[in-house]
């Protein structure tokens, strides 16, 4: 299955508070922090919703 690596580039203060569980959610714990996850329909919602507040790197396959 592929994977895509996001970073997480923007802060969320003042950002409402179902972005900011969408940023923990998709498991980062600081800025600039870099994960790989995996490429699911499930996945791909949740980096849609703060794509103003990450930055996709690349599709890992």
């Amino acid at each position: 299955m592929a994977h895509l690596k996001i970073k997480w580039m923007k802060s969320t203060i003042g950002s409402t508070q179902d972005m900011q569980d969408t940023i923990r959610s998709l498991g980062f714990r600081r800025l600039y922090q870099e994960r790989t996850v995996k490429n699911t329909p499930e996945i791909r919602g949740m980096v849609k919703k703060v794509i103003h507040l990450v930055k996709i790197l690349e599709d890992v396959q």
